[in-house]
Parts: C-alpha cells; sequence; structure tokens
C-alpha cells in the first residue's frame, strides 16, 4: 500500500474527507484514479474528558469510533475496528507490561511489550502521534525518509537513527526482523490487515493497524494518539495534553459559529477532471461549520465520503464565493491557470482570497499539515477562523495555510 502522505495532495484531500462506512467505496475510487475536516454536530464537552485527566495511569476513548481501551488487572487491551470489511471485525492487542507474563483468555490477541522502546512508523500520521508525546526517540524506522516532518525525527535521521523500511509490497521483511523492533506501526487499507505481515509477525515482529484516517472528526482523528501514549504508558501526558486540545478546539468552534458573517468558500481542485468536494458528514465539512462558513454542500451526503463533482457543477459557486481554501499542489495562481484558464474568473482569483494549506512543507517535500495538522486540530481551525473572520483572531499568523502568491 502506497504511504498515505506520498498520494499527491489532491488524492490526500479526497481521501481524508472519508467515513468509517464509506471507506471501501472511496478507497476504490482513490486507487483507480490514481492508477498506480467531520463532525454532524457541534462538538462538545465529553462527560468522561474531565474525570479520565483525575485517573493516574489510565485514559479513557471520548470521540473515537474506530478503537477502544481497556485496561484489565496490570494489562491493557486496545480493540481495534477493522472499517474496510463488510462485516465489522476488529483486532484485539494485549499490552503486558515488559517482564510479566501473559495472562490468560486472550489467546486470539497480538502481543505487545509495553512500553515499547522502539517503533516502525509506516505513516506520518503515526509520527505525529509519537512527537505530541515527545517521544521522537522511540522511532527506529519508516516507510519513506522523505515523508517526515517533526524536527526531532529529522535529526534522527539525519544522524542514521532512523532506518527507511519500505512500504507496501515494497517493506523490507528482513531489514525489519533483523532491526526487530518492539512494534510495527501500519495503516489500515482494504484488503491490507494482518495477514499482509504474516513474514513479520512469524518471526515474532507485532505489528498493528491503524485505521485512525477514516474517521469522521477532527478530535476523533487525533484521539488516536491515546493508542501510542497506552504503549508508551504517558496516560497521564495524554490525559492532560489531549484535553488541552479539545478545549481549545471547542473554545474556537464556539467563537467561528457565532460569527456574525458566514463568508462562502469553495475547497479543492479538479483531479483527473472531478472535483472532490466534502460532504455533509465530512470532518472537514465539520470544519467547515465550526469555522463559521457558508458551505454550498453542507447538507449532501454521498456514499463515498466526497463529492465527486463537475467543473460545471462547482464553477457557479465559485464564481461568486468569498474564499478558496486548499488549491492542491498548486502554490501560485501562475500554476494553478497552469491547470485551467477558467479559474481566472472565480471571485477569489480575483480578489487574492485563496489559501493553500502548504505553509510547513519542508525541504523534502513532506507537508506537515498532514502530519502534525491530525493532532492538532486546534491548530487547524484557528488557522480557518483567522483566514475567513481575521477580526475574531487578530493576533498571531497562519500555522498551517499561506496566502497562494
Amino acid at each position: 500500500m502506497a504511504h498515505l502522505s506520498s498520494f499527491p495532495s489532491q488524492a490526500r484531500a479526497i481521501l481524508s474527507f472519508s467515513l468509517p462506512r464509506r471507506a471501501v467505496a472511496l478507497a476504490g475510487l482513490l486507487l483507480a484514479s490514481l492508477g498506480s475536516l467531520g463532525q454532524v454536530a457541534a462538538p462538545r464537552p465529553s462527560p468522561r474528558a474531565s474525570s479520565a485527566a483525575t485517573v493516574r495511569g489510565r485514559t479513557t476513548v471520548d470521540y473515537a469510533k474506530g478503537f477502544t481501551i481497556n485496561y484489565v488487572g496490570g494489562c491493557k487491551v486496545i480493540t481495534i475496528s477493522n472499517p474496510f470489511e463488510q462485516k465489522t471485525t476488529a483486532t484485539r492487542y494485549l499490552l503486558v507490561p515488559r517482564g510479566t507474563s501473559r495472562p490468560a483468555g486472550y489467546a486470539d490477541a497480538v502481543v505487545i511489550t509495553t512500553p515499547i522502546r522502539s517503533l516502525v512508523a509506516l505513516s506520518s500520521m503515526h509520527i505525529a502521534l509519537a512527537a505530541f508525546l515527545g517521544a521522537d526517540d522511540v522511532l527506529v524506522g519508516v516507510g519513506n525518509v522523505k515523508y517526515a516532518s517533526a524536527p526531532g525525527v529529522r535529526q534522527r535521521i539525519a544522524a542514521g537513527k532512523i532506518m527507511e523500511v519500505g512500504q507496501g509490497r515494497s517493506i523490507n521483511n528482513e531489514l525489519l526482523i533483523a532491526q526487530h523492533p518492539d512494534l510495527v506501526m501500519s495503516t489500515g487499507w482494504p484488503g491490507a490487515g494482518l495477514s499482509h505481515f504474516q513474514t513479520l509477525q512469524a518471526a515474532g515482529v507485532p505489528v498493528m493497524i491503524n485505521s485512525e484516517w477514516v474517521e469522521s472528526t477532527p478530535l476523533a482523528r487525533a484521539e488516536w494518539v491515546k493508542v501510542m501514549a497506552a504503549l508508551l504508558n504517558k496516560e497521564d501526558l495524554v490525559n492532560q495534553k489531549f484535553n488541552q486540545v479539545a478545549r481549545e478546539y471547542q473554545r474556537l468552534a464556539a467563537l467561528g459559529r457565532k460569527a456574525p458573517q458566514k463568508p462562502k468558500v469553495v475547497v479543492g481542485l479538479p483531479f483527473k477532471d472531478v472535483w472532490h468536494v466534502p460532504d455533509a458528514d465530512s470532518y472537514m465539512a465539520q470544519f467547515l461549520r465550526d469555522a463559521g462558513t457558508t458551505y454550498a454542500w453542507d447538507k449532501t451526503k454521498a456514499p463515498s465520503g466526497s463529492l465527486p463533482l463537475s467543473f460545471e457543477t462547482v464553477s457557479p459557486v465559485a464564481l461568486t464565493a468569498d474564499f478558496w481554501l486548499q488549491t492542491g499542489s498548486a502554490s501560485t495562481k501562475a500554476e494553478m491557470l497552469a491547470q485551467d484558464e477558467r479559474y481566472v474568473a472565480f471571485a477569489p482569483f480575483k480578489t487574492g482570497r485563496l489559501y493553500n494549506n502548504n505553509k510547513r512543507t519542508n525541504s523534502y517535500g513532506s507537508n506537515d499539515y498532514w502530519e502534525s495538522g491530525a493532532v492538532r486540530p486546534d491548530l487547524v481551525l484557528a488557522d480557518l477562523i483567522k483566514i475567513l473572520h481575521p477580526g475574531l483572531l487578530p493576533n498571531g499568523s497562519l500555522y498551517y495555510y499561506q496566502t497562494v502568491k
């Protein structure tokens, strides 16, 4: 399976609009086209969020739908669902403290010794999970060194402390078996479950399959950092830091939703002659609601997780839109016009209200929006409010977004 960060930015945007119950259809659409932000209700404080922070060494799952964490004796059981199967299936991971015996009753579970000391992350999202917890030093391998943005991880790559192990069919099993990390973390994908890693499992290298990218709300996606916290025995830290993110996101959402003006927005660019826009149930649509916008497809749902529209369908909206967000691989107006000269007629193109989420792209081409942005939805929402309602957040500069020159 291709690393998610290796997809063209337009395809990653389409991918990010997906929902668990619709992931199979969307993934098939993406794979074919490649050839080879959403919460339905306004975010509100969870009744469990405050109590979780008071329980030492434990955390609770308040937003995410794709995993659960249970504490059984001295062990932890993480159950991760597989959203790509017709019938819901799940994999159990038994986290056993180092130096203790495996308890009875979990014959079907994948055993992981904790706290993990060495991790191979096959997705840039997993790098973000470790970096959020200040655990850069646990990373000893990544799928592709190009797709890493965290400064601590880049330093470890430069120092030769992180190996490149490949991805999909090109994954280097021999290297992984020789290094024998405590855990290999991969991204879930249709047809790429644990059976894809039989060689590693047979050699005693545990593999965890995460499908955090199919969560449908910004805070749910970010909450997967609690999986990493359980693996590292950092529950106290994650309770503190994640609760701060959640509270700030909720504060900003309340601010954006009460904005007196609701500017009209258009999102994305056509990809292979199809303009994929977020549908009503997508996390990006929720970002737009919480940022206080008028979005033409706010009530329109699609089975694939995003709406595949024609240029002729989107252009009437774009002609009169106030802002144009997330222009894919295009960083300048000239690059946009090179794709389609008709963009010159759109109102945001004329006014210069064009913003792309690629400000934090490093010299290797890795865009930190797709890495740390997943665990910092509060920063993403703050950017959107600063763009759309500059009077509401007059201080500070944009973090992930920048003007298209």
